[in-house]
């Protein structure tokens, strides 16, 4: 059995964040001891680690507790698991896409700044006028 703070320092996630996940029904709610302190079972170590692991690479919670459903029936098909990865796979790289334009956007903005005072100063014109900007932001 680990208390919070050793099950928070064996996973890496903070101790608000597993009364979160607590809350949120990601980890089930531990037993807990005469003194009321919390006491979590091996198995809730290696759940946090896959919600931390999911959390890393970007997931949603929604997405995490689906997949941590999928996970207590290891004889289903894993094509549920594949289209949620698929479908976040494509959010990453439509945010991605948007970062790159914005990225190129505020290369030509600063690019062409040389102004010595902030009346001609193109950034401040820029920021001030959307239709200054050559790309969708």
């Amino acid at each position: 059995m680990l208390s919070i703070g050793a099950l928070s320092k064996a996973t890496g996630v903070k101790v608000p964040t597993i009364r979160y996940y607590e809350h949120q029904g990601l980890i089930a709610p531990p037993v807990r001891s005469h003194g009321n302190q919390r006491r979590y079972e091996p198995a809730a170590r290696e759940r946090l680690s896959f919600i931390r692991h999911a959390r890393d690479l970007g997931l949603p919670l929604d997405a995490i507790r689906e997949l941590l459903e999928l996970s207590e029936t290891p004889e289903m098909p894993c094509a549920d698991a594949h289209r949620i990865a698929v479908g976040h796979l494509a959010e990453v790289r439509a945010r991605i896409a948007r970062l790159q334009n914005l990225e190129a956007e505020l290369q030509r903005i600063t690019t062409a700044c040389d102004a010595e005072t902030i009346g001609d100063c193109h950034v401040i014109h820029a920021l001030a006028d959307h239709a200054l900007c050559e790309r969708d932001h």
